[in-house]
């Protein structure tokens, strides 16, 4: 029937007309390469039968390859040392005033301290050890007795990061807590604009640190979502959607063919709106989760120019950045030795 031959001739010219929109290839390549976010520097990998359902998720480790714990100032210093290009901190007040790097809520998980982290001051914090309740495959408690004040405050973080940017995450829904970090960062001197930090977490803190800095990067879990999910279909119509314009557009890494234009086409995209792409590893969900193997850089398009977030950064960071690899040979060889244990849990 004719009327049936005009639809599908009218079909085709629109998949052509969407095809050449979002053809990647026909848009200029990206300048520069990609940028590693190492969450909380270099850090201890749960182990693969630890979840959120037990009463201490996270603490169930991977048998270590190295003794770094997140957050603290010797982790972001050897992260950024190796070539960290951004690295992810949790800020949790005290009750003195101060920032601390730290991700829970109570001490009771990690360390051989009891109660609320917001309950405690500063230099009660210092006297407690980070690494105490990690357990590793086997029932053995590695990380114990370890650094002495390894718990890091703002300022001595800044410190240990050097040149590589911070990504401040907020570890409760509370907008007074963007204040309190704004005002820790004037009086660390730093500028977190001129520095190109950025912030993470909750809507309401988030939403404060948008009216202190709002030039700054800053995304909550809800508006990465609402962008993502908003361009994996206007996208084809080579629509950017407002909740991506100054957004964050987060891209797993097993779903890049969702995503029109990928890469060059949406970066462009995205640059123009003022957003910020982060590649994640695969399976997406609530947590934004980061790249644990080496091989999984090839994934990533070589033209790609955003960020990817990395959550085994001893072994990821010096596969994109070798000339900054420092390891001894015994690093090396008990990185690939946990590599292959990993591998070999999947």
């Amino acid at each position: 029937m004719p009327w049936l031959r005009y639809l599908a001739f009218a079909l085709a010219l629109g998949f052509l007309a969407l095809t050449v929109v979002n053809a990647s290839w026909l848009a200029p390549e990206p300048k520069g390469a990609v940028k590693l976010i190492a969450d909380g520097g270099l850090r201890q990998l749960p182990a693969p039968d630890d979840n959120d359902d037990v009463p201490c998720p996270g603490t169930r480790i991977e048998q270590p390859a190295h003794d770094y714990i997140a957050n603290t100032a010797r982790s972001i210093a050897r992260a950024a040392k190796l070539g960290a290009h951004v690295i992810a901190v949790d800020v949790t007040p005290t009750a003195d005033g101060q920032i601390a790097l730290f991700a829970d809520e109570t001490l009771d998980c990690r360390t051989d301290g009891t109660g609320p982290v917001r309950g405690q001051s500063m230099a009660a914090l210092k006297a407690l050890d980070p690494g105490h309740g990690f357990r590793a495959e086997g029932g053995t408690y590695p990380l114990r007795d370890g650094e002495t004040g390894a718990i890091a405050t703002l300022a001595e973080g800044i410190r240990a990061a050097g040149r590589a940017r911070l990504l401040y995450r907020f570890t409760a829904d509370d907008a007074a807590e963007a204040d309190l970090l704004a005002a820790a960062l004037r009086a660390a001197g730093r500028d977190p604009v001129a520095a190109g930090d950025g912030f993470h977490g909750p809507p309401a803190p988030i939403a404060r640190i948008a009216q202190i800095h709002p030039d700054a990067w800053a995304f909550s879990p809800e508006s990465a979502r609402k962008c993502t999910s908003a361009y994996r279909w206007q996208g084809w119509f080579g629509i950017v959607p407002a909740a991506c314009r100054g957004g964050t557009l987060i891209v797993p890494l097993d779903r890049q063919w969702a995503f029109a234009g990928w890469p060059n086409r949406l970066v462009a995209r995205m640059e123009e709106a003022g957003a910020h792409v982060v590649v994640a590893a695969p399976g997406g969900g609530d947590r934004l989760a980061g790249l644990t193997f080496p091989e999984q850089l090839g994934e990533i398009p070589a033209s790609f120019n955003g960020y990817a977030l990395v959550d085994d950064g001893f072994t990821v960071i010096p596969a994109l950045i070798n000339r900054f690899d420092d390891r001894s040979q015994a690093e090396i060889d008990a990185a690939q030795a946990a590599l292959e244990r990993r591998r070999a849990a999947r």
